[in-house]
């Protein structure tokens, strides 16, 4: 497989922005499938440690459209510096592959 597909992932603290980018997301065939879950985030940021309670997504899609879900995440987004982060799908169930194909542009 030439990594046709791939898993985006971003998080954010906001309902309301979880929302708005799956919405966003799913409605221009960027996205097959969002899913959501709960964390608790650990990291360093202007110098400090830093702990959230933030929602992962993982946005199942084709890999040519990342730079598009990049884009959506970066206007919706609520964070100075969103995570963004692609990750190839490099095998899997072919009619679960072929359901994200058929359900993106």
């Amino acid at each position: 497989m030439d990594d046709k597909f791939c898993i985006v992932l971003t998080t954010t603290n906001s309902q309301d922005v979880t929302q708005q980018l799956i919405r966003y997301l799913l409605s221009n065939q960027l996205a097959a499938c969002v899913q959501t879950l709960p964390i608790n985030s650990h990291y360093i940021w202007e110098g400090e440690v830093c702990n959230d309670e933030e929602i992962l997504l993982v946005i199942k899609t084709q890999s040519k459209l990342f730079e598009q879900v990049t884009e959506a995440i970066e206007q919706l987004h609520n964070y100075e510096v969103p995570q963004i982060v692609q990750v190839p799908i490099t095998d899997g169930f072919n009619p679960y592959l072929q359901w994200i194909e058929a359900n993106t542009n």
